[in-house]
């Protein structure tokens, strides 16, 4: 198994999928996985935004908004098994959204801890 590193990863539904993920393999002498583990898995959607500042207009900036949403909301649930079958591709995020997901996993914890 191989250590936890964060991915996106777009799913065969077409969405896009942020969380810690690790390969799953039987044995050593497998060299693809047959599942990926996913920990805290958020959906991520991303939309233009909705206001501008002037000086981001006038430098011709458009910017978006994303959004980070528990991929599962109704599940308890924090490790999810996702068959390979399931996966687009999987892609390094940029540092951007990297650092907005590992603000928001601080949030997990602290949830844990309040509802442990």
């Amino acid at each position: 198994i191989s250590k936890m590193s964060i991915k996106l990863t777009i799913l065969k539904t077409g969405e896009t999928i942020i969380s810690e993920m690790q390969e799953l393999v039987s044995n050593n002498e497998q060299t693809t996985p047959h599942a990926y583990l996913l920990n805290n898995p958020h959906v991520v959607v991303t939309k233009d935004k909705d206001f501008l500042t002037e000086e981001e207009k006038n430098q011709k900036k458009f910017g978006i908004d994303v959004i980070m949403t528990p991929w599962i909301i109704l599940s308890k649930d924090k490790k999810i098994i996702l068959p390979t079958d399931c996966v687009m591709t999987i892609v390094e995020p940029i540092d951007g959204v990297r650092d907005m997901y590992l603000d928001k996993s601080k949030t997990f914890k602290i949830e844990e801890n309040l509802n442990g």
